[in-house]
């Protein structure tokens, strides 16, 4: 048994939070000492655990007390729902991040990109790739995992247009 003090620590977690927890029912004690403390079984650390692992996969108080206190505790679904809500959320900043540097057209503000297309061909050629490397690499990326093929060249901050023209020359470069 843990007290409420040494259960924050031992989770790097304020004993506020815990106490927030126990207010909207998503971590109870289970137990009370004789002088009304509040003490947590190891079934309560492992649910805290849980608790912790979901908010750091950024899911609200809500869904996770909902998903604890499911039946089947159907996870995979949950997280795949916030995996597609997080996939959403970069695609609007890559994508107010493309108007922005559009609007300020400045190498200083294109620097600001973590990684371009220039700057992912540089890499290739600098590993000692050719064009046809990058031929073959392209091809067997859209042959095998388009849709992945799709994400990164948008990862890369190339226009629409511009990546569907990349997806057709490298369906094209594989039936060759």
């Amino acid at each position: 048994m843990e007290t409420i003090g040494r259960l924050a620590r031992r989770f790097g977690l304020s004993r506020a939070a815990l106490l927030h927890y126990a207010k909207i029912g998503l971590l109870d004690a289970s137990e009370r000492s004789k002088s009304g403390y509040r003490l947590y079984t190891e079934q309560d650390a492992a649910r805290l655990e849980r608790i912790r692992i979901y908010r750091q996969a950024g899911l609200p108080l809500a869904r996770i007390a909902a998903l604890l206190d499911s039946e089947d505790g159907a996870p995979a679904q949950v997280l795949t729902a916030r995996l597609d809500e997080i996939n959403a959320d970069i695609a609007r900043l890559r994508e107010q991040q493309r108007f922005i540097l559009g609007i300020l057209q400045t190498p200083e503000a294109r620097r600001k990109v973590l990684m371009t297309r220039e700057a992912w061909t540089g890499i290739l050629e600098a590993a000692g790739f050719t064009e046809q490397d990058m031929a073959r690499w392209h091809a067997g990326f859209e042959r095998s995992e388009p849709e992945r093929h799709q994400q990164f060249l948008e990862f890369l901050c190339i226009p629409a247009d511009e990546v569907a023209a990349i997806r057709a020359w490298s369906r094209r470069c594989a039936r060759r």
